[in-house]
């Protein structure tokens, strides 16, 4: 395709996308142009000088049409939850897949066709309409897509694995416009490297997935233990995991503080705790019984443990995180082993965290995601048994060196404990560069570059992470 010189946003240069768009052009100074280019992460305030909010495949070709026309650097939003800021670009083009958040679902089959902009709020709702769930994230106005193309881990890893694992089929459109169709027979390159590859391979507008009989009424475990139990609990913990049914597969510890509100008693407000989470895969009267010892690892300050609709769970995060609320910098490790040194490092630093808001988790990744050999999906290596994830959050511009410092200096002086691999979801802002994600990808990196230069050879879709073609590499 040649470029042309005109400039992106004129009229004369918007007519051919404009013609059949079924969606919505948005350009700076139109009245919906600052709530719709806002960001999650507020780090971030980017202007594209463009916004296709795109309504099917169509839309989205044409809109990959006009960035290479008028070679724009794209952007890719789903959910728009990317803590690293990579759903929008300053001057350049986003396609926003927020209005093609349609769910299907065909309970006979045990199948859903998931729009590319939907949330797992909406997939969830659709699903739990006939008592069906796939594994999903741990906040429910997370996108579905952007989640699913780097892992996805929420509370049915245990039995259902990551969500990548529950891919059936994906459409999406590549760098030069064309819409495919991938699955196992057809595009298996394709299919192989977006599971697990991210956003690097084009957009994908839809998602088909298997789900799975879970709930409506789950049992939720959420016993809430002082900090200063920290170290004994996670051991016990831990200990207790090793033998864990898949059902209880969903499980992770988290250090968080209680915050000022009327649902927790007003005098653990502001107390720094650590809180065992998890969701119980299978019949609500197992899970209770299944549960009963987590709940008495020590004396729990409180204990919100029990029966609620699966739904609601899949929300029980969501006010930690609003939009544009609060300037964040996740990073995660995955760890070689969870000894008793590595306990000891990670409870105290963990629960010393500079922001009240800020959480640290370390989740079990064991039953149905190890499972699945590293040559499988693009994903990689299932050998580790835990993650750890920093999670810092904070509100003032000021306090960037502290919280940057802190999670960054944490995640650094853990690496001893670590494989070298990261969960490509919280891997921080850009700072590790390619080192990262060759580490974390190991023996797949060199597919994954080959099937890059197949369908992005020019690196179009670069705002992610990013794996770089291999003909590029050669240069």
């Amino acid at each position: 395709m040649d470029r042309v010189d005109v400039p992106a946003t004129t009229e004369q240069a918007l007519a051919p996308l404009r013609a059949g768009f079924a969606g919505e052009l948005i350009l700076p100074g139109d009245p919906s142009y600052d709530s719709v280019r806002q960001l999650w992460n507020a780090i971030f305030d980017k202007r594209p000088a463009l916004i296709a909010r795109c309504r099917n495949a169509r839309d989205v070709s044409a809109a990959v049409t006009h960035a290479k026309r008028h070679a724009m650097e794209v952007a890719v939003r789903g959910g728009g939850h990317n803590a690293g800021g990579s759903g929008s670009s300053d001057g350049g083009l986003v396609i926003d897949l927020s209005l093609m958040n349609g769910v299907t679902v065909d309970p006979a089959a045990r199948r859903a066709l998931v729009g590319g902009g939907a949330t797992w709020a909406e997939f969830d709702g659709a699903a739990q309409e006939h008592g069906l769930a796939t594994p999903g994230g741990v906040v429910s106005a997370t996108g579905v897509g952007g989640l699913t193309l780097s892992g996805g881990i929420g509370w049915l890893r245990g039995s259902y694995g990551l969500s990548l694992d529950n891919v059936l089929a994906v459409e999406i459109v590549t760098a030069d416009g064309a819409v495919h169709n991938a699955n196992p027979r057809d595009g298996a390159d394709l299919f192989w490297a977006i599971r697990g590859g991210g956003g690097n391979f084009g957009v994908v507008t839809q998602f088909e997935f298997a789900v799975h009989p879970v709930g409506p009424e789950v049992m939720l475990m959420l016993p809430i233990y002082r900090a200063e139990d920290a170290a004994p609990v996670m051991k016990a913990w831990r200990d207790f995991m090793a033998t864990a049914p898949d059902e209880i597969g969903g499980s992770l510890v988290e250090f968080s503080t209680i915050p000022e509100d009327p649902a927790y008693p007003r005098e653990a407000w502001n107390m720094k705790v650590m809180a065992l989470a998890g969701v119980w895969a299978g019949p609500t009267d197992e899970g209770e019984r299944a549960i009963a010892p987590l709940r008495r690892l020590a004396t729990p300050l409180l204990d919100f443990s029990g029966r609620m609709r699966y739904c609601e769970v899949q929300k029980l995060y969501d006010g930690l995180f609003p939009k544009g609320g609060n300037r964040a910098y996740f990073k995660s490790m995955y760890l070689d082993r969870l000894d008793d040194a590595a306990i000891d490092e990670i409870a105290p630093r963990a629960a010393d965290r500079p922001s009240p808001s800020s959480l640290c988790s370390v989740w079990f990744m064991g039953g149905a995601v190890g499972r699945v050999d590293a040559g499988a999906t693009a994903f990689g290596d299932r050998s580790f048994r835990w993650m750890l994830s920093i999670d810092a959050l904070w509100q003032k511009a000021e306090d960037d060196a502290t919280n940057l410092g802190w999670t960054r200096g944490l995640w650094n002086d853990m690496q001893r404990f670590s494989n070298g691999r990261a969960y490509l979801n919280f891997a921080g802002l850009p700072e590790d560069g390619d080192s990262l994600r060759r580490s974390t990808y190991g023996a797949n990196y060199a597919r994954l570059a080959e099937i890059k230069a197949r369908y992005d050879p020019t690196n179009l879709f670069r705002l992610n992470q990013n794996i770089v073609p291999k003909a590029a590499h050669r240069g």
